[in-house]
């Protein structure tokens, strides 16, 4: 006999999305950045879209991908449930402080997660991390972590077309969580090769 029970279905098609997130282990507890963009397919429609979200009283949750399934995530953190296979579009990064242990961690919409001291989603995992794999150290002061985010974050404006220069910054240690308001990153467009971007590239469109 079939089963008539219907499964509630996921997001097949991501409509409002975020970019990347980028996040380090620093001297105190955890850093976290996002630009507050949301892509409606490629229009970049939203520009306060917070991505960042405290979780309890010692976890950071920040998310990239569909807005709406973040949104539905955030709900579901109550209620515990599992997905399915069914999944939510969202790639996740969680970080925490506890008894003095860091955790920071990240997710993809099919449960593929690993744990390290620094971590990104989106084109943040090929352009940022390179960066923090060169500069990061575990002794990092807060105002060092922020610096290096931001730099992070500007690698992520110019060479992603779907970010934006108004990002937001939050951390988490023993005393809690803080996210920061949002501010916009001073933009340099004169470079060469902004100017003239098919300089070199003969035979191009």
């Amino acid at each position: 006999m079939m089963n008539t029970v219907n499964e509630s279905q996921r997001t097949l098609y991501p409509y409002v999305t975020g970019s990347s997130v980028i996040a380090i282990k620093y001297k105190d507890g955890i850093l976290m950045a996002a630009d507050m963009g949301g892509s409606y397919g490629s229009t970049l429609r939203y520009k306060s879209i917070e991505r960042l979200k405290p979780i309890g009283k010692h976890s950071l949750l920040g998310a990239s991908g569909e807005i709406s399934d973040f949104q539905e995530i955030l709900r579901y953190l109550d209620e515990l449930m599992r997905n399915k296979f069914n999944p939510l579009w969202n790639s996740l990064i969680l970080g925490g402080v506890k008894n003095g242990q860091k955790y920071l961690g990240t997710v993809n919409m099919i449960g593929v997660n690993f744990e390290d001291n620094h971590v990104a989603t989106g084109l943040g995992n090929h352009l940022a991390r390179p960066i923090l794999r060169e500069e990061w150290n575990e002794n990092l002061t807060f105002e060092e972590g922020v610096k290096l985010l931001e730099k992070c974050m500007h690698v992520l404006l110019y060479r992603d077309r779907s970010a934006v220069n108004k990002i937001q910054i939050s951390k988490i240690t023993e005393e809690g969580a803080t996210v920061f308001p949002p501010f916009s990153l001073k933009t340099y467009w004169e470079f060469s090769a902004f100017r003239n971007p098919t300089a070199g590239a003969e035979g191009s469109w």
